[in-house]
């Protein structure tokens, strides 16, 4: 199963979960897709989908999810970490107006090239690319099962940090 999370801010991240839903539609992807929408205001038709989910809902589909996909915001590509997942996260840019600036894409290139434990994507068109080689790809990453969270942790602290 895929687990897509846009997180909980206000703009629609309706690129992101159309992409998805085409996908699926289109038969790249073949298996279940679970979608937390948020307040995109594209409606998937071929993924079960869940505007908000609770906090228990959250942390079950990041535990059963074979492949995590989520926006640029640390909080959801962290807790995706704390699973063991590797997540491929798709920044929202403010050229799409998904965000009020572009911090999630300078935000996520900076995790990638610091901590090298997530699988970027800003070009929406390389996602079905990026979801049929994650098993190829996670393997070059520092994360998973035997990742360090304390470690991480402090890293992560020190670069938000660095950045306010």
């Amino acid at each position: 199963m895929i687990f897509v999370t846009v997180g909980t801010h206000e703009q629609p991240f309706n690129r992101l979960v159309k992409k998805i839903d085409n996908l699926v539609a289109e038969g790249t992807i073949k298996e279940k897709v679970v979608i937390q929408t948020g307040f995109s205001t594209y409606k998937p038709v071929h993924c079960e989908s869940h505007k908000m989910m609770s906090f228990e809902e959250m942390q079950k589909t990041l535990k059963d999810a074979r492949i995590v996909i989520t926006h640029g915001g640390p909080s959801s590509f962290i807790e995706a970490l704390q699973f063991g997942k590797v997540p491929i996260v798709v920044p929202r840019q403010e050229k799409y107006h998904e965000h009020v600036s572009n911090h999630q894409v300078d935000f996520t290139e900076l995790i990638e090239k610091r901590m090298n434990n997530i699988i970027p994507v800003y070009d929406i068109d390389q996602l079905a690319n990026t979801i049929e080689n994650y098993d190829k790809v996670v393997k070059t990453k520092n994360a998973g099962e035997s990742s360090n969270n304390s470690k991480f942790n402090e890293q992560l602290e020190r670069i938000v940090e660095e950045l306010v």
